[in-house]
Protein backbone atom coordinates (compact mmCIF):
# COMPACT_ATOMS: atom_id res chain seq x y z
CA UNK A 1 0.00 0.00 0.00
CA UNK A 2 1.58 3.87 -0.55
CA UNK A 3 2.95 4.98 2.09
CA UNK A 4 0.78 8.11 2.68
CA UNK A 5 2.37 11.83 2.86
CA UNK A 6 1.71 13.18 6.44
CA UNK A 7 3.36 9.06 7.36
CA UNK A 8 6.07 9.26 5.39
CA UNK A 9 8.54 10.77 7.86
CA UNK A 10 8.16 7.74 9.85
CA UNK A 11 10.03 5.33 7.22
CA UNK A 12 13.56 5.40 7.37
CA UNK A 13 15.39 6.95 4.40
CA UNK A 14 16.81 3.59 3.25
CA UNK A 15 13.33 2.19 3.39
CA UNK A 16 13.14 1.79 -0.44
CA UNK A 17 16.93 1.34 -0.87
CA UNK A 18 17.44 -1.02 1.24
CA UNK A 19 14.20 -2.45 3.63
CA UNK A 20 11.95 -3.14 1.19
CA UNK A 21 14.68 -5.07 -1.39
CA UNK A 22 15.94 -6.38 1.56
CA UNK A 23 11.93 -8.32 2.11
CA UNK A 24 11.28 -8.23 -1.52
CA UNK A 25 14.22 -10.79 -1.65
CA UNK A 26 13.53 -12.68 1.29
CA UNK A 27 10.27 -13.74 0.00
CA UNK A 28 10.81 -14.86 -3.94
CA UNK A 29 9.62 -11.54 -4.98
CA UNK A 30 6.20 -13.81 -4.19
CA UNK A 31 3.67 -13.04 -1.57
CA UNK A 32 4.50 -14.28 1.82
CA UNK A 33 0.55 -15.05 2.54
CA UNK A 34 -1.66 -13.79 5.56
CA UNK A 35 -3.02 -15.61 8.36
CA UNK A 36 -6.34 -15.98 6.41
CA UNK A 37 -4.41 -16.91 3.17
CA UNK A 38 -1.46 -18.65 4.41
CA UNK A 39 -0.69 -20.39 0.82
CA UNK A 40 -1.06 -17.18 -0.97
CA UNK A 41 2.60 -16.84 -3.45
CA UNK A 42 1.29 -14.52 -5.60
CA UNK A 43 4.24 -13.39 -7.79
CA UNK A 44 4.91 -9.62 -8.07
CA UNK A 45 3.84 -8.14 -11.50
CA UNK A 46 1.68 -11.20 -12.73
CA UNK A 47 -1.67 -11.68 -12.32
CA UNK A 48 -3.21 -13.13 -8.81
CA UNK A 49 -3.90 -16.59 -8.75
CA UNK A 50 -7.20 -15.86 -7.09
CA UNK A 51 -8.41 -12.60 -7.87
CA UNK A 52 -6.91 -12.26 -11.49
CA UNK A 53 -5.48 -8.52 -11.15
CA UNK A 54 -2.24 -7.75 -11.77
CA UNK A 55 0.03 -8.14 -8.38
CA UNK A 56 1.90 -5.37 -7.05
CA UNK A 57 3.84 -6.43 -3.97
CA UNK A 58 3.70 -3.76 -0.33
CA UNK A 59 5.90 -4.34 2.74
CA UNK A 60 3.50 -4.52 5.49
CA UNK A 61 4.34 -4.23 9.28
CA UNK A 62 2.59 -6.79 11.45
CA UNK A 63 2.39 -4.45 14.56
CA UNK A 64 0.98 -1.01 11.89
CA UNK A 65 3.75 0.57 13.34
CA UNK A 66 6.11 2.13 10.43
CA UNK A 67 9.17 2.55 12.75
CA UNK A 68 9.51 -0.80 13.82
CA UNK A 69 11.25 -2.20 10.40
CA UNK A 70 12.74 -5.60 12.12
CA UNK A 71 12.50 -7.88 9.46
CA UNK A 72 10.71 -10.27 11.80
CA UNK A 73 7.89 -7.61 11.74
CA UNK A 74 7.72 -7.02 8.04
CA UNK A 75 6.11 -8.99 4.91
CA UNK A 76 5.75 -9.13 1.36
CA UNK A 77 2.43 -9.18 0.59
CA UNK A 78 0.35 -8.71 -2.40
CA UNK A 79 -3.23 -6.55 -2.39
CA UNK A 80 -5.05 -9.23 -1.02
CA UNK A 81 -3.30 -10.61 1.67
CA UNK A 82 -1.85 -6.85 2.81
CA UNK A 83 -5.78 -5.42 2.99
CA UNK A 84 -7.27 -8.58 4.68
CA UNK A 85 -4.87 -8.37 6.85
CA UNK A 86 -5.37 -4.54 7.86
CA UNK A 87 -8.92 -4.64 7.70
CA UNK A 88 -9.54 -4.36 11.52
CA UNK A 89 -6.95 -1.70 11.37
CA UNK A 90 -8.38 -0.08 8.44
CA UNK A 91 -11.72 0.26 10.35
CA UNK A 92 -10.52 2.28 13.39
CA UNK A 93 -8.57 4.53 11.11
CA UNK A 94 -12.03 5.24 9.60
CA UNK A 95 -13.96 5.41 12.49
CA UNK A 96 -11.74 8.25 13.64
CA UNK A 97 -11.16 10.16 10.78
CA UNK A 98 -15.11 10.13 10.37
CA UNK A 99 -15.40 11.58 13.56
CA UNK A 100 -12.84 14.03 13.66
CA UNK A 101 -14.40 15.65 10.08
CA UNK A 102 -17.90 15.55 12.03
CA UNK A 103 -15.77 17.57 15.03
CA UNK A 104 -16.16 14.70 17.82
CA UNK A 105 -13.73 14.19 19.87
CA UNK A 106 -12.79 10.91 21.46
CA UNK A 107 -14.00 9.72 25.11
CA UNK A 108 -10.56 7.83 26.16
CA UNK A 109 -7.61 9.01 25.08
CA UNK A 110 -5.01 6.37 23.55
CA UNK A 111 -2.68 4.34 25.03
CA UNK A 112 1.15 5.17 23.45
Amino acid sequence: MPIRPENRARYPANWKTEIRPAILDRAGNCCEGSPDYPDCRAANGQQHPITGSRVVLTIGHLDHTPEHNAPDNLRAWCQRCHLNYDKGHHATTRQRTRAAAAGLQPLFSESP
